[in-house]
């Protein structure tokens, strides 16, 4: 750094100093100093934020840390852009720390004020307009926090909605048949009786026994028909027993299809037994059968319940450390069996996993929150038909999450707005605005992370790349750049 004279007139050329008054550039020199810079880094993100740069002639560059990457945000050559400790009058409210890195790349000289004075002048210079910056700056904060916590409920809710109709279904399965089941048990009680009580020898009951067995077995491997199969085999089991004038004929051959068993299986039975006794073994063989499918259904029901509530623990991290070491896969699956309902069966979902990825230290609860946002746009946006992919791999020292999908793409005149705070293309009280604002923050703020998009039409990606080892955690305030420039997007 090499000390060069501040010149008042020189200071008056710059547009953030054209209105001040002699008195006010006198005191911006006697309290400030200018200095030339040569190429190379001024100041470094997270550092103590002592001064306030304003470029007067040269450029300069400023980056942000995007996980082990600084990544560039501002290129300029502009006179009067500025940079530094330029939120100091906001005093101990908020860190007061670089929030990013800049350098210059050709020799530079800078106008340099001390925060402490950027502090001054903004107090006893302009308090109305100091009292409408800091307004406006925890204005935004608030008006952030609030509607975040709202994307949040109303996520939540959608949830819960769609975990509910979910929950209901099995329930009510395995109540309608459990009720069935006790009827049945009912009728093999009955059955049983009339069994002990019939001219039923030794032998025979050992041949019902066995029957019995094999029945359950098959029911176990019973094969999938197709609605045709399933009525030419009904009618072959009727005409079987009808032939044989075995009551409810009718009845009882849609049991014996959904079981698996056939005329071929009913003629080994025809053969085991006496033919006096075979009304009775069919009877019997239908309430075993009966009773061993309705046992799967609740089986079936319950393993369904079961994991539901485990896919909702997963989702939720109910009694677990905020930060831990976790399975990407198991986070992304009770992501998906959560949002089930709210995909739709329109919609086909493809796994492509990478089961070498290593687990990583991350937020889980947090990173199901950018699962859930991601996966609901794709669906959105693919109008809740389609393909949703659903990748993971290892790039390097990074986990790759990636979350594509096959709807008609993302215009590329909005591309560079889609992280943008409110920036949002559903209509006016279906979206925030800020689901994609929150997954950034999560991402690249709290995990060091790096949040990506490409998109063509029919193939659009959304990629999470997460640190594989642990970080130090990174603040989860606002990305901020310099005011040099226009808003820059979060995208890289």
């Amino acid at each position: 750094m090499t000390p060069v004279p501040c010149d008042v007139d020189e200071l008056r050329t710059l547009f953030l100093f054209e209105k001040l008054t002699d008195d006010q550039l006198t005191w911006l020199c006697e309290r400030g100093h200018a200095e030339l810079l040569e190429p190379g880094p001024v100041y470094t993100e997270g550092a103590p934020a002592s001064c306030f740069y304003v470029l007067i002639e040269g450029a300069l560059v400023m980056s942000t840390r995007v996980g082990a990457d600084d990544v560039e945000v501002v290129r300029s050559s502009q006179r009067g852009v500025y940079a530094g400790a330029w939120h100091a009058y906001l005093g101990d409210r908020v860190p007061q720390v670089y929030k990013n890195s800049m350098r210059v790349t050709e020799p530079s000289r800078f106008f340099v004020l001390d925060a402490d004075d950027v502090a001054t002048v903004m107090r006893e210079w302009f308090p109305m307009a100091l009292h409408m910056l800091e307004g406006l700056f925890f204005g935004m904060q608030n008006t952030q926090q609030v509607v975040g916590q709202r994307e949040r409920l109303l996520a939540l809710g959608s949830l819960s909605a769609g975990l509910t109709h979910e929950l209901n279904n099995p329930a009510a399965a395995a109540v309608r048949a459990t009720s069935a089941l006790r009827e049945r048990v009912a009728g093999m009680r009955h059955k049983l009786g009339m069994i002990a009580a019939g001219p039923y020898e030794r032998t025979e009951l050992e041949v019902l026994i066995r029957l019995q067995e094999e029945a359950v077995e098959r029911v176990a491997k019973a094969p999938a028909l197709t609605p045709i199969e399933v009525s030419d085999r009904e009618d072959l089991i009727g005409d079987w027993l009808d032939e044989r004038d075995i009551g409810d004929a009718w009845d009882v051959a849609p049991i014996f299809v959904q079981a698996g068993l056939d005329v071929a299986w009913l003629d080994h039975v025809a053969g085991s037994v006496p033919a006096g006794v075979l009304d009775g073994a069919v009877r019997w063989l239908t309430y075993t059968v009966e009773s061993e499918m309705l046992m799967r259904e609740i089986e079936d029901s319950t393993t369904r319940i079961s994991t539901l509530v485990t896919a909702a623990k997963q989702y939720s991290q109910m009694d677990r450390a905020p930060y831990q070491t976790v399975d990407i896969h198991e986070l992304l699956d009770s992501t998906l069996i959560m949002l089930g309902r709210k995909i739709g069966d329109d919609v086909e979902i493809r796994r492509d996993y990478d089961r070498s990825l290593p687990a990583i230290p991350a937020y889980a609860a947090e990173l199901n929150q950018v699962w859930t946002n991601l996966i609901d746009n794709a669906v959105a946006a693919m109008d809740h038909r389609g393909t949703l992919t659903v990748r993971t791999f290892a790039d390097h020292d990074f986990g790759v999450v990636e979350i594509g999908d096959s709807g008609p793409g993302i215009d590329p005149a909005i591309r560079d707005r889609i992280f943008e705070p409110f920036f949002t293309t559903k209509a006016v009280g279906e979206g925030t605005g800020l689901g994609l604002d929150i997954s950034w923050r999560i991402v690249v703020k709290k995990h060091h992370g790096d949040l990506r998009v490409t998109s063509t039409p029919g193939d659009t990606r959304f990629q999470v790349r997460l640190p594989l080892t642990p970080t130090p955690t990174a603040t989860d305030g606002p990305p901020e750049g310099p005011p040099a420039s226009p808003p820059q997007s979060k995208q890289t």
